[in-house]
């Protein structure tokens, strides 16, 4: 006796369905690590720094604990040297999220080449990423070293022949910031440009063949292929890039202090300080909470901006 077409059909719909069963748990199994080590690290940190920033809550202060509501937020959106911070973190991601995405992409372009030691320099650029920040923080403090033999100030008299007179970068208000930017910039255009370099060796080698068949030169087919090919990759990266620039607070605590006058402050430089310098535990949670949700706006308008474009196999 045979089986009809709609039995067929239904054993082949269960065997279907027990495959996307199976292969469901084992995502969830094999992401759980994940899961669990973002719900005790970030989720429930969150969550107290949330409960924390309603209360008046301050580290070795006789008072009772008591119950603020928004109040907190209010004195923080009222602080001068918060306002300072977040305009100078606003100005920190503006400058670094296009200079650097530019800088990576024109370092992909030129590193995505099979050539002779090719390897050695993607090594090369790549390699200030791996440094701890806290060790680049300090060898770029005696790059900026305020005497003429310090190596910038030495630097910029030989380009400008003996016309650049010598600067205390970290301790002149103008100059404080971008000095921390260009450090910043080395330090993390190697991350931006392995992650553009991978979408670059995915783009099909047949489009650049076609379109040189048409004439198309060089640049025509960098502005039409790889740009728009390279279009979702881009948007990650910025995103990215922005996520980091709101994030900065190492360089500031180790270079500067936050100053001079306020001008390299940072508000996660802010609420560290309010947390464990001025021992204010609510205060500093009310920043970290009022500064998430502001980075998480800004985000969430990167990607309805400049939304990304859907594959099509």
């Amino acid at each position: 006796m045979t089986d009809s077409p709609s039995s067929r059909l239904d054993r082949t719909e269960m065997r279907s369905t027990k495959a996307t069963t199976d292969d469901t748990r084992t995502a969830l199994l094999m992401a759980a690590p994940a899961l669990l080590g973002l719900l005790l690290f970030v989720a429930l940190p969150f969550l107290l720094a949330l409960i924390i920033s309603f209360t008046n809550l301050r580290l070795g202060s006789p008072l009772p604990l008591q119950f603020l509501g928004l109040e907190q937020y209010r004195r923080v959106w009222l602080d001068p040297n918060f306002r300072q911070a977040l305009f100078n973190n606003g100005l920190f991601a503006l400058v670094m999220v296009p200079v650097q995405t530019g800088l990576a992409l024109g370092l992909a372009v030129l590193l995505n080449r099979s050539i002779p030691g090719i390897g050695i320099l993607r090594t090369i650029f790549f390699m200030p990423v791996v440094f701890p920040m806290a060790l680049v923080a300090v060898i770029w403090t005696i790059v900026y070293a305020p005497s003429a033999n310090g190596m910038m100030n030495a630097l910029l008299s030989a380009i400008t022949f003996g016309l650049w007179q010598p600067r205390d970068f970290l301790n002149d208000p103008v100059l404080a910031l971008p000095a921390i930017m260009l450090l910043s910039l080395w330090q993390g255009a190697g991350f931006q440009m392995v992650i553009i370099l991978s979408g670059l060796q995915s783009i099909p080698i047949a489009l650049y063949e076609a379109a040189a068949i048409d004439g198309s030169n060089k640049w025509n087919q960098f502005r039409y292929i790889t740009i728009p090919q390279l279009r979702n990759t881009l948007i990650f990266v910025m995103l990215v890039t922005s996520i980091l620039s709101f994030r900065l607070f190492d360089q500031v605590k180790i270079m500067t202090q936050g100053g001079p006058n306020g001008a390299t402050t940072t508000v996660m430089y802010e609420a560290v300080k309010a947390s464990f310098e001025q021992q204010k535990m609510a205060k500093g949670a009310a920043m970290t909470v009022m500064f998430f949700a502001i980075v998480l706006i800004i985000t969430s308008l990167q990607r309805v901006l400049v939304p990304e474009e859907s594959s099509i196999d």
